[in-house]
C-alpha cells in the first residue's frame, strides 16, 4: 500500500496549496527552500489518508497549523486519531495555531529549531 502522496488525494492536495491560510503562507515563506534549518519541507503532503500541512521527508517531521475548524466539536477526537496514526508510521508532529504563526513568528521557528536538533541526535 502506498503510504506518501496517494494518487487519489493529488486533487485534495493542489486544492489546499492553492488556497492557503495566511498562517500557512507566511510558515511556508520560512521552511521553502533556504529555510534556516536547511531541510527541505513539503508542503500539503499526504500520509496516509491524511494530509499534513508541511512535511520534512529526512526527518520523518509533520508540521501542523490548526485553524478554526480544529476547535469545533469533535475536531480533538479527530486530530487525537491523526496523531496516533502518524505516530505509528514513525512521523514527528508539532502543531501550531494559526495565531501562533502569526502573532510569535520567531517563536515558532525556534520551537521547530529544537525539534529538528532533537531529530538530527536522534533524540526524539
Amino acid at each position: 500500500m502506498k503510504l506518501f502522496n496517494k494518487t487519489i488525494l493529488k486533487e485534495k492536495r493542489q486544492a489546499l496549496r492553492n488556497n492557503a491560510t495566511l498562517s500557512e503562507k507566511i510558515l511556508w515563506s520560512k521552511l521553502k527552500k533556504g529555510n534556516p534549518f536547511n531541510l527541505k519541507f513539503r508542503r500539503q503532503y499526504s500520509i496516509g489518508n491524511y494530509i499534513v500541512d508541511f512535511y520534512c521527508p529526512e526527518l520523518k517531521l509533520a508540521i501542523e497549523i490548526d485553524g478554526d475548524s480544529h476547535f469545533q466539536e469533535g475536531a480533538d477526537k479527530k486530530d487525537f486519531t491523526r496523531t496516533n496514526f502518524l505516530e505509528r508510521e514513525g512521523i514527528n508532529l508539532i502543531r501550531f495555531t494559526n495565531n501562533d504563526v502569526k502573532k510569535n513568528l520567531q517563536q515558532v521557528l525556534e520551537e521547530i529549531n529544537r525539534e529538528v536538533e532533537l531529530l538530527k541526535q536522534g533524540s526524539h
